[in-house]
């Protein structure tokens, strides 16, 4: 059994999150998702790559305006949001909800405790803005790269 401590994406001063690979137990801000929605988040992330490639490529191959390309951030967004919730074992929809699932896909459970499900929404929040950071950067890399 191995334990790391995983740097995640809160503030300056906040401390590493803790956790055993192999543990598929709820904790307020930190795990929301067992192995069956990790696998899911990185099927789909794959996904939206080969979206956003393909995405990109029939942008440039149509000729349209440098800026019409910033539309590849969409479906990156997507892939950044589901590799970061798979790596982080975090979903940010679930930490939005009040839920979690270490169980079958599409069952979930709410969490009862105020003070978690507001640590939940504090890291959904903190993510949803990492998500959307990376993907305006990786839309305007769409729309500065010379083709």
């Amino acid at each position: 059994m191995s334990i790391r401590s995983v740097s995640t994406a809160s503030g300056a001063g906040s401390p590493p999150i803790s956790f055993d690979e192999h543990d598929s137990d709820y904790r307020a801000g930190a795990c929301n998702i067992g192995p069956a929605e990790i696998a899911r988040r990185r099927r789909f992330g794959h996904l939206a790559v080969g979206v956003s490639v393909a995405l990109f490529g029939l942008l440039i191959v149509v000729g349209v305006p440098p800026l019409v390309r910033f539309t590849v951030a969409a479906p990156a967004a997507v892939a950044v949001a589901c590799y970061m919730e798979a790596t982080l074992k975090f979903c940010i929809g679930f930490g939005w909800l009040g839920v979690f699932n270490f169980g079958t896909r599409g069952t979930t459970q709410r969490v009862a405790d105020g003070g978690a499900r507001a640590s939940d929404r504090w890291r959904a929040l903190r993510l949803s803005l990492v998500c959307a950071a990376i993907s305006i950067a990786l839309g305007a890399i769409a729309v500065i790269l010379p083709v």
